[in-house]
């Protein structure tokens, strides 16, 4: 099913998240599509085009995480003309030990039914500490 409804389009992808659906992933977002994820962690900066989001960003993660724990699960949604609010939880084990669990919310911009823009932000003290131990910011 092919939606351009921006908050349609980022359920669709915050589900496909949820549900390991690599296909949807790919489709929801633009090619030249930007995620910045704000802070001083190895994955805060502008990652720039659906490729590196998916593949550097996104993908990034998976050597953290132990698979098969990760259960995200979608809050809220609000949506304004093109921008869409989604607030979510992600819970998993790390490799590290330690259990990963924050709520995160992120600003979509969405064009012809396909995310063009995310600002994600989350718990960044949590991330460093559960993601990035050995990260010069952890916090005690």
């Amino acid at each position: 099913m092919t939606t351009t409804d921006p908050r349609a389009v980022v359920v669709r992808y915050v589900e496909a998240v949820r549900d390991g659906d690599a296909d949807v992933i790919h489709d929801s977002f633009a090619a030249d599509a930007t995620w910045h994820y704000p802070g001083d962690l190895p994955i805060s900066k502008v990652w720039h085009g659906r490729d590196r989001i998916i593949n550097e960003f996104l993908g990034g993660m998976g050597p953290i995480l132990v698979p098969g724990t990760l259960v995200i699960e979608l809050i809220s949604t609000i949506a304004e003309g093109n921008r869409v609010v989604a607030e979510w939880t992600s819970k998993a084990e790390t490799v590290y030990g330690g259990t990963y669990d924050n709520r995160c919310v992120g600003i979509y911009t969405v064009h012809d039914g396909k995310i063009t823009s995310v600002v994600e932000y989350a718990d960044t003290r949590h991330v460093g500490n559960a993601l990035f131990p050995d990260h010069a910011t952890t916090c005690p």
